[in-house]
Parts: structure tokens; sequence; C-alpha cells
């Protein structure tokens, strides 16, 4: 089922509204022989544009959910700083006339609007008591997103702060490994899609692009540990390395196990086929969605898989020597292959941009009506914001670093086999468990996945196994038994009772 809002064929297509306009404005012009192949120029460039920006500024969601959240996980509000500080201040302290130092002749007018905004929201206000008794940390009385704009103002932050390059270093591996580092990150929200007809390019082998490129990141990170001249850095950068190939190799499985399920390597087809087939695929395959966030959790380098980075023995792991805004496209990059992981996870196991329960809501009149006209774009971000809180942002502040060794022999000798068993299950589902007969293109989506004439009954039933496999398998079994396990939430022997050499 296609999505409502087709931005591609507002701006690109013979019956496209870019299309008419550039025809008739080049018609009786040299060009006019040219005027399809410019107005398709033209429309791929704005669609490509509006997609980007999109994915990329709705990244700061993120950033403020993680303050927010993590404030909340210490019982804090976090950052606070709203829009109004910037004409405001802070408790009563100002930037004074800042907007004079704006070039081009812009204080005055800026200088103005600053004062009819301070005249008109500022802290003291007879005739707003709301104003005046929350003082700067709302706007009418009403909190707008506070600490939100924050980020901005870190962002800018790293803008003006010095770039220094450490005396010993290799200058030219160290200036271009943050780039190809960014760049390829980038090149990831270009493959994303928000929707049906809300992306950017929608190649035939989607996945398989996305994954190779996720894989070139890698290379910058092994590189600025390099050429840093830092045993730390190098140290970080050998970590990535040795912990990014143990856990690809998983990855590439799952996502093997999604197209074979699937029956294809493109993202769109894949998220139409969980709607046409009648469940999103977390129901059928658990155990590839949790091996997807587990290995995505250590592709980006997050907690607790962030070794090469750890601050507390290798002060900041790979990127110790960047400063100013290297270090912030560092930072970014960290969070956009991240955001990436969220809309991956959402696209290959949540459904996309097709909303839950959408045949049975759907089909109800006038709600229905109203359910469906929510924009794909809009749900696909949500799930994308709920996977980075639930999943990342969670782990993050609820698991402790482990070790190195267990890295890697957790990602080689469990995960790698675990991804094996998924790839062998996706083949037996598709194979001896799929209807072709039960796929709808419809409202209500398709009834692929019955048994014994009960619709959906394959999905609930996986899911319930697995669900019980994982509960058994999270409870420790006890800090005396199977000793050969790597780790277990008890400690074997209390610390400070080693004696070195001996034990």
């Amino acid at each position: 089922m296609d999505d409502k809002y087709d931005l591609r064929s507002l701006f690109i297509g013979e019956d496209s509204l870019v299309h008419d306009l550039v025809t008739s404005g080049l018609e009786g012009t040299p060009l006019e022989d040219s005027s399809s192949n410019i107005a398709f120029g033209l429309g791929t460039f704005a669609v490509v544009n509006i997609v980007f920006l999109l994915l990329f500024f709705s990244q700061f969601a993120i950033l403020w959910i993680e303050r927010k959240a993590v404030a909340r996980m210490n019982d804090r509000r976090g950052a606070t700083t709203a829009l109004r500080s910037l004409w405001v201040g802070e408790n009563g302290v100002t930037g004074g006339e800042w907007w004079n130092m704006l070039p081009f002749g812009l204080g005055r007018p800026v200088g103005a609007v600053n004062k009819w905004l301070n005249q008109r929201f500022g802290n003291r206000s007879e005739e707003f008591e709301t104003v005046d008794r929350v003082n700067n940390r709302s706007w009418m009385g009403l909190s707008i997103l506070p600490g939100f704009f924050q980020n901005v103002a870190d962002g800018m932050k790293f803008l003006i702060k010095e770039h220094m390059v450490p005396r010993r270093a290799d200058k030219l591996i160290f200036e271009v490994s943050p780039f190809l580092i960014v760049s390829t990150t980038l090149i990831i929200l270009g493959m994303i899609p928000l929707s049906s007809g809300i992306y950017a390019t929608n190649p035939d082998l989607s996945i398989l692009y996305i994954i190779a490129i996720f894989g070139i990141a890698p290379i910058g990170v092994f590189f600025a540990g390099w050429a840093s001249n830092n045993k730390y850095t190098l140290i970080g950068g050998i970590r990535s390395a040795a912990q990014l190939t143990a856990y690809e190799i998983p990855l590439l499985l799952s996502l093997l196990a999604v197209a074979m399920l699937s029956g294809t390597f493109n993202i769109i087809d894949s998220v139409h086929f969980q709607h046409t087939a009648g469940a999103w695929n977390l129901f059928l395959m658990p155990l590839g969605a949790a091996l997807f966030l587990i290995t995505m959790i250590a592709e980006v380098e997050r907690v607790p898989f962030d070794m090469p980075e750890a601050e507390a023995e290798l002060v900041e792991g790979w990127w110790t020597e960047y400063g100013g805004m290297r270090f912030g496209m560092l930072f970014m990059a960290e969070y956009i292959r991240t955001y990436a992981a969220c809309f991956l996870f959402t696209h290959f196991f949540l459904g996309g941009w097709h909303l839950p329960f959408q045949g049975t809501i759907g089909q109800i009149p006038y709600l229905g009506d109203a359910y469906l006209l929510i924009p794909g774009a809009l749900v696909v971000l949500i799930k994308a914001w709920l996977v980075f809180l639930i999943v990342f942002v969670w782990a993050r502040f609820s698991l402790a670093r482990i070790r190195t060794d267990q890295i890697l022999e957790f990602g080689w000798r469990m995960l790698l086999p675990l991804a094996v068993l998924q790839v062998v299950l996706a083949a037996l589902y598709r194979l001896y468990l799929f209807d072709v007969e039960g796929m709808s293109d419809t409202v209500a989506g398709g009834t692929a996945w019955e048994a014994f004439g009960i619709p959906f009954l394959i999905p609930a039933l996986t899911t319930i196994l697995w669900l019980a496999i994982f509960f058994l398998l999270l409870n420790d079994t006890g800090k005396n038994e199977h000793e050969e396990r790597m780790y277990h939430v008890q400690t074997v022997q209390p610390a400070g009772t080693h004696t070195p050499g001996q034990d």
C-alpha cells in the first residue's frame, strides 16, 4: 500500500507540477527540446535536498531525547535552555548587545526584533504573570522543548573552537579521516526512504549498498587512530577494527535473513512485503531483530560496546587528538550512524511507514479514514525516535562496558552461530510456511502467514516461542554454575581479594 503523500509525483514525472512549469516556461526557447530532461534534473535535485534535510535536521530530536531521557533516569530536569534565552538571557545575565556584531548591516533590524521580543515576552511582565513567575524558563508560561536549542549552541561552540594537529602526526591522513567518516555516513541518509513516495533514490540492491557504506567508516576510524601518533588513539583504532570485523558478519547474515524472507534486496519492497504479507518481520524473526540491534550497537560503538572510545582507559579512544569542529564532525557522524540504524530497524522489522493495526483500525468508519491520513514519514520518524529511546539510550545508561575479549568472544562464538541459525529459519519460513496467495496490497493487508485457517498464527507462535527463550537465557544461572561462561551478573570473587601472580 503506497503512502498518500507522494512527494516524488509532485516533483518528478511528466505529470508533475515541476515538469509543467519548466516545459511551459521554456516553450519557444532554444532549450525547449531539453525541457523534459531539465525538469527531471530540477525535480530530482529538489526531492534529494528535501529528503536529506528532513532526515538531517530531524536528527536534532534524538540529541534532545537522549539528554532529557538521561536526566529523567537521574531524577533531573536536564538542559532547560529555551529559545527565549536568545533575547532574554539566563537568570538575568545576557550577552549584551550581541546583534551589533552581526555583519552585512543586520545588527539594526535584528536588534529591533530582539527589543520587541524582550518587551513582549521578557522576564518582567505585569500583563503576563506566568512569565514573571517562571522567569526565563518558558515562553508565556508554557515550555516549548526546553533544552532543545542547547544542541544548536553546542554546535556553534564546536565551530569557534581552535583546531590543532599534533606535531608528529601524519597531517594528511589526520585531516582526511574525519571527512572520510562523515561523508560516508551522510551518504547513508541519502539511501533511507521516509515513505514509498518520499525518498531520494531507490536502487534495487539498496540493502547491500547501505551495509557496504557502513563498512567504509571503520577504515577512517583506524586511519584516524593511527595518524594521530598517540598510543591511546592507536589502541582505540585497533580495537575498533577488531570489533567491527567481529560484528559485521552477524549483521550481514541478519540482513540476509530479512532479504530471504522478503524476497528482495530493496528497502521499499521489503517494507511493502511486511504489509502485503500481513505481519511485521519483528514477529516472524525476533532473533533476527535482536541480532540486528546488538550488532548495530557494536557498529556505532555505543555502550556496552564502546571499548574503542573507552574514556576511562583511553582518554577518548581513537578521536582523542581531535578538537574543535573535527571533534564535532566525528561526534555528529556517530549520531548519524545511530540514527540510520534506528531507521533501518524501523524499515526491516517494524513495517516502515505502515501504521500499527492499520488493517483493523483502518476499516472503522470515520476513525479509520482519519487514522490513515497520518503521514507515513511522520510514522517512520516516530518509530525511529522510539527505537533510539528504548534501545540505544536505555542500553547506554543501563549496561556496563564489557572487556574487549568479551566483546570479540560474544561476537564470534555466540552471535555468529545465531545469525546462521536465523538464515536457516528464514529460508524454512519462506519455503514451507509462506502462502503467496495470501498476499494483498490493500488497507487491511494480507494473510500470508496463516495456519490451520487462523490468520497470523505463525507470527504469534514465533513471537511467544522466542520470548520464552529470551526469558530463559537472560536469567543468570548462578555464579558457581557453568564456569566456562564469559560473564554473568554476579561477581565470582570479591574485589580486593586477588593476589597478583597467584590467581
